[in-house]
């Protein structure tokens, strides 16, 4: 399987304390590859038969700040307020999606500033926090939903699942007081990866 992503960082301000590698274009695509194989091979996962099959498959992963996913909110769920993560599923809205070996998921937004937020809240690193996000973002485009409990705590589940292939241990992604976000930033840059294919 072949991925095409599109990761725009552009809009975002990086703390200088933050991983240099946080938007590094071919790790995203190494993750969601990973999580995308993974969902793929365990029929226990729910996942359209069109994924599945899919030789090639096309996302987007953009990350904004709290004003910028405050507008996507209230355009498209009619909500004036941020939030941390937005899915726009392409399969959702087009059913009928030929097969012809390429399957376009759609678009996931995060919040850069509520994920800081979140990731304090949580006592862990930034990196994991958006890695949380970007999971959740992937399944709600692979047609997961959490109408009730019940299905939130088997979509969180996955996510936990999804997490450990790639970071089995998760050690050493606790976030100590002493890097907390400051004041100094650095602007993001549009990324994206070139279509292999």
């Amino acid at each position: 399987m072949e991925l095409d992503l599109a990761l725009d960082a552009g809009a975002v301000h990086l703390n200088r304390r933050d991983p240099p590698d946080l938007f590094d274009p071919c790790l995203w695509e190494t993750t969601l590859i990973t999580w995308l194989e993974s969902v793929r091979q365990d029929s226990a996962i729910s996942c359209p038969a069109l994924v599945r099959r899919a030789e090639e498959i096309s996302l987007g992963l953009h990350f904004t700040d709290d004003a910028g996913i405050c507008e996507l909110n209230g355009t498209w769920r009619q909500r004036q307020e941020p939030t941390d993560v937005l899915s726009f599923a392409a399969l959702e809205d087009a059913p009928d999606w030929p097969d012809d070996g390429s399957v376009e998921l759609g678009d996931i937004v995060i919040s850069l500033d509520t994920a800081r937020r979140q990731a304090l809240e949580h006592n862990h690193s930034l990196r994991r926090e958006l890695q949380w996000l970007a999971s959740h973002g992937l399944l709600h485009l692979l047609g997961w939903d959490h109408p009730d409990d019940t299905r939130l705590e088997e979509m969180l589940a996955c996510q936990d699942q999804l997490l450990n292939t790639i970071n089995p241990s998760d050690s050493g992604n606790v976030l100590s007081h002493e890097t907390e976000p400051d004041n100094e930033v650095v602007q993001g840059d549009f990324h994206r990866v070139p279509d292999d294919g």
